[in-house]
């Protein structure tokens, strides 16, 4: 049967996702369109084809003991000069991010892998591009801001084009978690130029 490649993620909502998706691509990203925009739960992982059906099992499961949060974006970083990333920081949901990826990566579970670097919550908006573009991406989406209820998250499989396509969703199974001052109602802006 194979393997194959998968990762686990949030998926940026719209208009927020496309947003993000189409700005990558302007910083001269070739993979902007190959990868929805996200926040990375389980990194690229190779797994036996035969093996997906515990992988939905168990994310069925973590999923069920998940519960909506309040996830929040704004301002960048960067994990330059240690990886050739930009990113939108994620300032509020990062502790539920950390709680799933380490369910989602549990010994018990089908998925156990050990991480090259510490979690770290955010949304790629450039890698391995010039520097130039980089600090570009990191100056014109400093002030981006986004927000949205956390429902769920999604397991997806990398095609042989080099394409990351959703295989499923799985919603989380409790009541909404609230915010810790109330939040309006979900929103994304940049700055103008």
């Amino acid at each position: 049967m194979g393997t194959v490649t998968i990762g686990v993620s949030i998926a940026v909502p719209e208009p927020h996702g496309s947003l993000l998706q189409e700005r990558r691509a302007g910083f001269g990203d070739p993979a902007a369109h190959g990868i929805p925009t996200h926040v990375t739960l389980l990194p690229p992982t190779e797994v036996d084809a035969s093996a997906l059906p515990a992988v939905e099992a168990h994310l069925a499961s973590v999923a069920a003991a998940g519960r909506p949060f309040p996830m929040r974006l704004s301002g960048t970083g960067t994990f330059r000069p240690l990886s050739p990333v930009v990113f939108v920081q994620v300032v509020a949901g990062g502790a539920a991010c950390s709680w799933l990826q380490e369910r989602v990566r549990d010994a018990s579970g089908p998925m156990e892998r050990e991480l090259q670097f510490p979690y770290h919550p955010h949304v790629t908006v450039a890698h391995g591009i010039s520097e130039e573009a980089m600090d570009r991406a990191y100056q014109e989406l400093s002030e981006y801001e986004a927000e949205w209820p956390c429902t769920g998250f999604a397991l997806y499989e990398q095609g042989s084009d080099g394409i990351w396509r959703k295989l499923r969703e799985f919603a989380f199974g409790g009541p909404v978690v609230p915010p810790q001052a109330p939040a309006p109602a979900a929103r994304g802006t940049l700055p103008a130029r």
